[in-house]
């Protein structure tokens, strides 16, 4: 395979910091911290309970990181942990309904912010534009 021009160097260099920046950006409304969210999205997105070491791996951070992970979304009510069926050692990590509620309701003001940042800042032909744009990042997975 061929080395990436420089042309799309830079343009991969500046797609990486806009689209960090928006993150960064977003996350300032978040009710939930990162990983806390990370790990609800998941478990909502899969429909089924993961183990603790499932999630670490998963996310690539230690068990003991995830173990405090769960353990505060535990407290929060926004998870349980229920005995595996076939390994009384392990529990199931499965989100609540108060879980869904909390990631839905984060997504939704993350949306939220972004429309209105759409309505407020660009021009009808630019929305368009990155109505585009979203159809071609799909196209870069």
């Amino acid at each position: 395979m061929n080395s990436p021009s420089p042309d799309a160097l830079e343009l991969a260099a500046d797609l990486r910091a806009a689209i960090g920046e928006l993150v960064r950006a977003l996350r300032d409304t978040d009710a939930l911290p990162q990983n806390q969210a990370a790990v609800l999205g998941l478990l909502v997105r899969d429909g089924r309970a993961r183990t603790v070491s499932e999630l670490a791996a998963h996310q690539r951070v230690r068990h003991q990181s995830m173990a405090r992970t769960v353990a505060l979304l535990t407290e929060a009510g926004l998870v349980t942990q229920e005995p595996h069926a076939t390994d009384g050692r392990k529990l199931l990590v499965t989100p609540t309904d108060a879980g869904r509620a909390a990631l839905y309701e984060q997504r939704a003001r993350r949306e939220a912010v972004i429309a209105t940042a759409v309505e407020t800042r660009l021009a009808p032909e630019e929305r368009e534009t990155l109505r585009t744009a979203v159809d071609l990042l799909r196209r870069l997975r």
